[in-house]
């Protein structure tokens, strides 16, 4: 299965959106990478500019483009907003459910705690990184890996921890307690751009 292995900073650089949501990667350089990065002022067509924002969301949650579509499928079966749905299927995915909690400082790492079995829901082994948080699950990490020093210093560096989760840094337990809201999420995001790539 194929996956962007390449500089988050550079595939930042080149949509122009932060990848990481820190905004570090456009600090220093704030163009498109290569030579003439700095020169590219092309216009994009109204397919680029979907096509753009589909690929920016894709690269944040770190998913291929089949598991992508395939999300997208699932939101349009929700009530409610397609758009949002989407939102909230990929924030409900358990190793952005880590990511959220701050057991790791990007979704990479999180998906790798996870690959390594160091969580658990509601009790259970889930070492699959797509698997869906329902709002109420409990996510822990094993007593093995409690003391990972990687996890410690992620914990150290979260300044804030978002309000649909809860986390007990003394037991290493927390709970996702309810889906975003829209609100709650990355503005600079256009779900609707993705809505209509996908229906052109």
């Amino acid at each position: 299965m194929s996956r962007y292995t390449d500089s988050s900073y550079r595939k930042s650089r080149r949509l122009g959106f932060s990848i990481l949501e820190t905004g570090e990667e456009l600090g220093r350089k704030p163009y498109a990478p290569g030579q003439h990065g700095s020169k590219r002022g092309k216009k994009l067509s109204d397919y680029g500019v979907q096509l753009q924002e589909k690929q920016k969301v894709r690269f944040m949650y770190g998913l291929n483009e089949k598991q992508f579509h395939k999300t997208f499928l699932l939101a349009g079966k929700m009530k409610g907003v397609h758009g949002e749905n989407l939102l909230k299927l990929l924030e409900s995915r358990l190793d952005n459910v880590c990511y959220r909690m701050g057991l790791s400082t990007t979704r990479k790492g999180a998906r790798q705690l996870v690959n390594h079995g160091h969580v658990t829901v509601n009790g259970k082994n889930v070492n699959i990184p797509s698997y869906t948080c329902k709002p109420g699950d409990v996510i822990a990490l094993k007593e093995n890996a409690k003391e990972l020093k990687v996890v410690k210093a992620s914990l150290e560096a979260l300044t804030r921890r978002v309000d649909f989760v809860t986390f007990d840094d003394t037991k290493m337990t927390g709970t996702y307690v309810r889906y975003p809201e829209r609100s709650e999420l990355n503005a600079d995001i256009n779900e609707s751009l993705i809505v209509e790539y996908y229906n052109r």
